[in-house]
């Protein structure tokens, strides 16, 4: 495995060879990742494992031509071998008016943002085992809990190295740790399960393992004997964990090959009112120890933090060098990609901001509604904007969160789904996209 500065010289030379093989410009990628998981249930150890790789990728141009190659293989003979079948497939690939490297004067220069993204931990097994078995015996004792689907921790480490032939070299490298616990409640046909996690950049950052247990534990015994709710038109209330999937829809649709390819159900909606004024959407790609923090996009352009929805408004789109093209806009610095295929779009650490109230402010003239706790399919149609998903969760009734319901569906349209939104004030950075709890009235509920 190569050290950050040998991954940064090792992607830099593979640039100059491309560049000495023809290669009018070339970009090449290194990605290393080491990571260690152990997984315990019923209290012994069930799997621990280990695994190392490292891959380096090659885009080689020949004017508005260009081919993507890659290796395991980073011996010199290898690399070698990867330049020269590089330049005869750029060669006969078809010609691509919006293909190129990321324009020379936008890339990041001079010193690289710090995001505290490697605390240097390396816990052993042993303790990871350690917080696994902590994990599931702090569910199992809460009562009402009758089997375990096991708990596990995770540590990992990667190394990402860049370099492009007009002059951009960088390397970072990151670590991450998780902890996880799943667990079942109840007998027979009444049986629920939950789950629990937590990830987090630096060990110690990482919530104790009893709390993440006792939480799936929790939520598993409140799903027991679920009932039904009655079908209409009602508020519905997204717990965080699972409303952020909103959120993910809203990216889908600015990304700039859904824009460039007219498929987006935001198509015309630049600068318009798509959400209540007020609520704020910010990707922040140099939050200190954000999940997914890097201090620059996968072409090279800086990372900074920016207001996706500012007072309700769509501000941009989310662009990477192609579509940007194909728009007739600039990069935006959100390109991403893995080490075969050219980059496309997507954000770092996105969130909603926090809105005023409490959910329990939130919800209470709710005279009957639907608090969700977990969605089910992928019920959305990216192009009109239609949603549809199973659901499960419980019944609000009166203001108060009541029985647990199950097979229930809720749809709307996310134009309409999005403009009747409201933001609680519980945001907590947890995962890579948050969101605190979400109101939105009049969503169909189908019920008994």
């Amino acid at each position: 495995m190569l050290s950050v500065s040998q991954a940064e010289a090792r992607v830099s030379d593979l640039v100059a060879a491309a560049r000495k093989a023809g290669a009018d410009a070339a970009d090449a990628l290194y990605v290393m990742n080491a990571s260690t998981q152990v997984q315990v249930r019923l209290g012994a150890l069930e799997d621990v494992e280990r695994s190392d790789g490292e891959e380096i990728g090659l885009r080689f141009f020949v004017g508005r031509r260009s081919a993507s190659v890659s290796s395991s293989d980073l011996s010199p003979q290898a690399l070698a071998a990867l330049v020269e079948r590089a330049a005869a497939m750029a060669r006969e690939a078809p010609e691509d008016a919006y293909a190129g490297l990321a324009p020379e004067e936008l890339l990041l220069r001079g010193a690289i943002p710090e995001i505290d993204a490697d605390d240097g931990a390396d816990p052993a097994p042993a303790e990871l085992r350690a917080r696994a078995l902590e994990a599931e015996d702090a569910a199992r004792a809460v009562h009402g809990i009758t089997n375990s689907e096991g708990a596990g921790a995770s540590a990992s480490r990667s190394v990402i190295a860049l370099a492009t032939s007009h002059g951009f070299a960088n390397s970072y490298m990151t670590s991450g740790y998780g902890c996880s616990a799943s667990v079942i409640a109840g007998e027979g046909g009444g049986m629920q399960r939950d789950y629990a996690y937590h990830s987090a950049r630096h060990f110690a950052d990482l919530e104790p393992s009893a709390i993440i247990g006792r939480r799936a534990a929790d939520r598993a015994v409140a799903r027991l004997d679920p009932g039904k709710l009655a079908s209409g038109a009602m508020p519905v209330v997204f717990d965080p964990r699972v409303g952020s999937s909103l959120l993910g829809h809203l990216v889908s649709a600015i990304t700039g090959s859904a824009i460039a390819r007219r498929t987006s159900f935001l198509l015309d909606a630049l600068g318009e009112q798509i959400f209540a004024p007020g609520i704020r959407v910010r990707d922040d790609p140099l939050r200190p120890r954000g999940l997914r923090s890097k201090p620059h996009d996968g072409e090279g352009l800086p990372t900074r933090p920016l207001d996706i929805i500012d007072d309700g408004v769509l501000t941009g789109w989310l662009l990477e060098s192609a579509s940007a093209r194909q728009l007739g806009l600039q990069p935006t610095g959100h390109a991403t990609r893995g080490i075969g295929g050219p980059p496309g779009a997507g954000v770092t650490n996105l969130y909603m901001e926090a809105g005023a109230l409490s959910p329990e402010e939130l919800m209470a003239d709710i005279g009957l509604g639907l608090y969700v706790t977990e969605l089910i399919g992928q019920g959305v149609n990216g192009v009109t904007g239609d949603y549809s998903r199973g659901a499960s969760g419980f019944v609000i009734r009166d203001g108060q969160i009541a029985e647990s319901v199950a097979e229930i569906t809720v749809a709307g349209n996310l134009k309409e789904m999005f403009r009747a939104l409201t933001p609680a004030n519980d945001l907590e950075f947890r995962r890579a996209i948050d969101a605190p709890t979400l109101r939105i009235d009049g969503m169909t509920v189908a019920g008994a």
